[in-house]
Protein backbone atom coordinates (compact mmCIF):
# COMPACT_ATOMS: atom_id res chain seq x y z
CA UNK A 1 0.00 0.00 0.00
CA UNK A 2 2.89 2.46 1.00
CA UNK A 3 4.03 2.09 -2.78
CA UNK A 4 1.22 2.59 -4.15
CA UNK A 5 0.73 6.03 -2.16
CA UNK A 6 4.38 6.82 -3.25
CA UNK A 7 3.88 6.40 -6.62
CA UNK A 8 0.67 8.28 -7.11
CA UNK A 9 2.71 11.42 -5.27
CA UNK A 10 5.21 10.86 -7.71
CA UNK A 11 2.80 11.12 -10.62
CA UNK A 12 0.70 13.84 -9.49
CA UNK A 13 4.11 16.13 -8.52
CA UNK A 14 5.35 14.96 -12.08
CA UNK A 15 1.97 16.32 -13.35
CA UNK A 16 1.76 19.46 -11.38
CA UNK A 17 5.86 20.31 -12.95
CA UNK A 18 4.84 19.67 -16.33
CA UNK A 19 1.85 21.81 -16.13
CA UNK A 20 3.84 24.77 -14.74
CA UNK A 21 6.32 24.22 -17.61
CA UNK A 22 3.65 24.25 -20.46
CA UNK A 23 2.01 27.46 -18.91
CA UNK A 24 5.92 29.33 -18.10
CA UNK A 25 7.07 31.55 -20.72
CA UNK A 26 9.44 30.27 -22.52
CA UNK A 27 12.52 32.79 -22.99
CA UNK A 28 12.62 33.92 -26.58
CA UNK A 29 16.23 33.39 -28.40
CA UNK A 30 17.78 36.28 -29.67
CA UNK A 31 18.80 34.69 -33.29
CA UNK A 32 18.30 34.55 -37.30
CA UNK A 33 19.31 32.44 -39.83
CA UNK A 34 22.12 33.99 -41.96
CA UNK A 35 20.42 34.14 -45.09
CA UNK A 36 17.87 35.98 -43.87
CA UNK A 37 20.59 39.07 -43.65
CA UNK A 38 20.11 41.46 -46.29
CA UNK A 39 22.72 44.45 -45.73
CA UNK A 40 24.73 46.26 -43.81
CA UNK A 41 26.31 50.11 -42.76
CA UNK A 42 28.58 51.16 -40.85
CA UNK A 43 27.71 54.83 -39.48
CA UNK A 44 30.60 57.26 -40.04
CA UNK A 45 33.81 55.91 -38.63
CA UNK A 46 32.78 53.65 -36.18
CA UNK A 47 33.51 50.38 -34.22
CA UNK A 48 30.06 48.85 -35.01
CA UNK A 49 28.30 47.61 -37.42
CA UNK A 50 24.23 47.36 -38.58
CA UNK A 51 22.42 44.47 -40.19
CA UNK A 52 19.28 44.57 -41.98
CA UNK A 53 18.01 41.27 -41.18
CA UNK A 54 14.22 39.83 -42.87
CA UNK A 55 13.62 43.49 -44.50
CA UNK A 56 13.26 45.07 -41.08
CA UNK A 57 14.72 44.56 -38.04
CA UNK A 58 18.43 46.23 -37.40
CA UNK A 59 20.94 44.31 -35.20
CA UNK A 60 23.83 46.16 -33.93
CA UNK A 61 26.95 44.04 -33.95
CA UNK A 62 30.02 46.14 -31.30
CA UNK A 63 33.19 45.35 -32.89
CA UNK A 64 36.20 45.64 -30.91
CA UNK A 65 37.64 49.20 -29.84
CA UNK A 66 39.62 51.33 -32.50
CA UNK A 67 38.65 49.11 -35.56
CA UNK A 68 37.06 52.16 -37.23
CA UNK A 69 35.09 50.64 -39.55
CA UNK A 70 33.99 52.71 -43.25
CA UNK A 71 31.86 51.82 -45.67
CA UNK A 72 32.17 52.41 -49.17
CA UNK A 73 30.92 50.67 -52.61
CA UNK A 74 34.35 48.97 -52.91
CA UNK A 75 34.13 47.16 -49.85
CA UNK A 76 31.86 44.65 -48.95
CA UNK A 77 31.34 42.45 -45.73
CA UNK A 78 32.13 38.62 -45.56
CA UNK A 79 31.03 36.37 -42.83
CA UNK A 80 31.96 32.74 -42.84
CA UNK A 81 29.94 30.51 -41.75
CA UNK A 82 31.06 27.58 -39.38
CA UNK A 83 28.63 25.29 -38.26
CA UNK A 84 25.15 26.25 -37.98
CA UNK A 85 23.76 28.67 -39.98
CA UNK A 86 21.83 30.40 -37.32
CA UNK A 87 23.37 33.16 -36.18
CA UNK A 88 22.81 34.23 -32.25
CA UNK A 89 25.46 35.89 -30.47
CA UNK A 90 28.61 37.49 -31.51
CA UNK A 91 30.83 34.15 -31.42
CA UNK A 92 28.21 32.74 -34.30
CA UNK A 93 29.69 35.62 -36.34
CA UNK A 94 33.52 35.46 -38.38
CA UNK A 95 33.58 38.85 -39.83
CA UNK A 96 36.05 40.02 -42.54
CA UNK A 97 35.84 43.39 -44.64
CA UNK A 98 36.99 42.97 -47.71
CA UNK A 99 37.70 45.21 -51.15
CA UNK A 100 38.26 44.13 -54.65
CA UNK A 101 41.99 44.71 -54.33
CA UNK A 102 41.89 41.76 -52.35
CA UNK A 103 43.10 44.19 -49.12
CA UNK A 104 41.07 42.28 -45.94
CA UNK A 105 40.49 43.62 -42.44
CA UNK A 106 39.29 40.60 -39.98
CA UNK A 107 36.98 42.16 -37.62
CA UNK A 108 35.88 40.58 -34.19
CA UNK A 109 32.25 41.16 -32.98
CA UNK A 110 32.24 41.52 -29.74
CA UNK A 111 28.33 41.69 -28.74
CA UNK A 112 25.32 41.39 -31.52
CA UNK A 113 21.80 42.29 -29.87
CA UNK A 114 18.50 43.03 -31.54
CA UNK A 115 17.47 46.77 -32.13
CA UNK A 116 14.47 48.28 -30.41
CA UNK A 117 12.01 50.45 -32.76
CA UNK A 118 13.17 52.83 -30.63
CA UNK A 119 16.71 52.70 -31.17
CA UNK A 120 16.20 52.65 -35.23
CA UNK A 121 13.94 55.48 -34.76
CA UNK A 122 17.22 57.84 -33.94
CA UNK A 123 19.41 56.49 -36.25
CA UNK A 124 19.52 58.68 -39.72
CA UNK A 125 17.97 57.36 -42.98
CA UNK A 126 21.91 57.35 -44.44
CA UNK A 127 23.38 55.65 -41.84
CA UNK A 128 20.65 52.47 -41.78
CA UNK A 129 21.34 49.14 -43.72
Amino acid sequence: MRALTVSAVAVLALAATTAYAADAPKPERNCFPSNSWQGWSAPGDSDFLLLRVSGTDIWRVDLTPGVHVNKSPNRFLVNEMRGSTWICSAIDLDLTLSDRDGFRQPLIAKSLRKMTPEEIAVVPPKDLP
